[in-house]
């Protein structure tokens, strides 16, 4: 599948996760990817794959909130209703390279004072 921008690659990954499409992001992530959060530090694609995939079954929804896209880099707020559990929201950095994401760094965040819509 072919995306005609890195906001449209950035939008497809979020999209994934809530149908549960691995073959989607295992085709936008580059073979060089490092992953950074608050718990991972510049991890690889491989570990990605195993500690964060997994979160996919957990995810009921997930709304982009705010996106911004400056040629290959992409920033985006989004929230998350999980199958169980309270909604919250993350930040995510995202760095595409020739088409493909090449690094992400997430910054985590509750939705406390921040207005929820169904």
């Amino acid at each position: 599948m072919t995306y005609a921008d890195n906001a449209e690659r950035a939008r497809a990954i979020y999209r994934a996760y809530v149908d549960k499409d691995r073959n989607v992001v295992e085709g936008l992530i580059a073979r060089e990817f490092s992953f950074t959060s608050p718990y991972d530090d510049h991890i690889d694609r491989k570990t990605y794959f195993e500690r964060c995939w997994a979160n996919a079954d957990r995810i009921a929804d997930m709304r982009i909130r705010k996106l911004h896209a400056d040629g290959d880099d992409v920033f985006v707020l989004y929230e998350v209703r999980p199958r169980k559990g309270e909604a919250f929201h993350n930040a995510e950095f995202m760095r595409f390279r020739d088409g493909q994401l090449a690094e992400v760094e997430v910054f985590f965040g509750e939705l406390n004072g921040v207005e929820q819509k169904p």
